[in-house]
């Protein structure tokens, strides 16, 4: 008879293979394009080069309070209060762990550590990343529909190809029969858990407050990142446009589950803004600028922090 631990450890690694499977095949899918579009990189990478230095040091201020933003979505996650430096140092070092595990496994391990590490049990712990990942979402949902009739015809919803409607079908099909599943009151009882910590930091306006107002600066920080790399490399679209096509791209990209996006965002961010009229070169630079200030630049520090904060036993 098999028991619930062999059968746990047999779980994981099936995960673990999916997951691998999904990532080798989006990296060599990012390859392929990489290949076929390479004289455009390569033109992209030589205008960043020249780009306005100004731009790019503003890109480089909004990339850096991305971090102080998370940290405060996630305090406004926790009734506890949780110390700031460190939580900020957490987000930081996460940002980096991020970017070399799929699914965002990276930044949700090291922030369930360290809220674990400041006293909160591990179940309250992983309700509080639930929330803030929650409330993330939905920023960005509201954002979206915010900025679309301010850029009308930006943005096309799909048509709904065969493919599309059997995903849909399965989906729903999925969702009813998860009551007769053995592992619905465990979801069940997770989702109890995270609504009734919902309901508690609404009773407590400053974490809501931080909650939302974290989560929606962190969006928000991210447009102007993209924005200043445009700005930089003078590529002819409007703000507003830059900053609804990041958010689309992004929302469409989080469905793949790649190390920070890793090529899943890179390509949807690149077709998103040449589709809307922006040059080849010009939106491949605007990437790169992009991905060069939000990942390729903090990486070693965000890894050196994150050595930092386990030799001390913050997490």
């Amino acid at each position: 008879m098999t028991s619930p631990a062999h059968l746990a450890v047999c779980l994981g690694r099936r995960r673990a293979c999916w997951h691998a499977g999904v990532l080798l095949a989006v990296l060599l899918g990012g390859l392929y394009l990489v290949r076929r579009h390479w004289p455009a990189l390569e033109n992209g990478a030589w205008r960043l080069a020249e780009a306005d230095q100004g731009w790019l040091l503003a890109g480089a201020a909004a990339a850096v309070g991305t971090w102080a933003a998370s940290a405060l979505a996630q305090q406004g996650a926790v009734v506890r209060r949780l110390p700031g430096r460190r939580l900020v140092a957490a987000q930081f070092a996460a940002s980096a762990a991020n970017h070399l595990l799929p699914a965002g496994l990276g930044a949700a391990a090291v922030n369930l550590r360290f809220l674990m590490r400041c006293g909160l049990p591990a179940g309250r712990s992983a309700s509080a990343l639930a929330v803030k990942a929650t409330a993330g979402a939905t920023v960005r949902l509201v954002l979206i529909a915010v900025l679309g009739p301010a850029c009308p015809g930006l943005l096309r919803l799909p048509r709904l190809t065969p493919t599309a409607l059997a995903v849909t079908v399965g989906g729903l099909a999925l969702l009813a029969a998860l009551p007769a599943s053995p592992w619905w009151g465990r979801c069940r009882r997770a989702l109890s858990a995270v609504l009734t910590d919902i309901r508690t930091l609404h009773a407590n306006p400053p974490r809501a407050a931080a909650l939302w107002g974290g989560s929606a600066a962190f969006a928000a920080l991210h447009c102007l990142v993209l924005i200043a790399v445009t700005r930089a490399v003078a590529l002819p679209l409007p703000p507003l446009q830059v900053a609804l096509l990041y958010l689309a791209a992004s929302s469409a990209a989080a469905l793949l589950p790649t190390p920070g996006g890793l090529g899943s965002l890179d390509a949807a961010l690149a077709l998103a803004l040449t589709v809307s009229g922006a040059p080849t070169v010009a939106a491949a630079s605007a990437v790169l600028g992009y991905r060069l200030l939000t990942v390729w630049v903090p990486l070693l520090p965000g890894l050196f922090v994150l050595g930092v904060l386990v030799r001390r036993k913050a997490l």
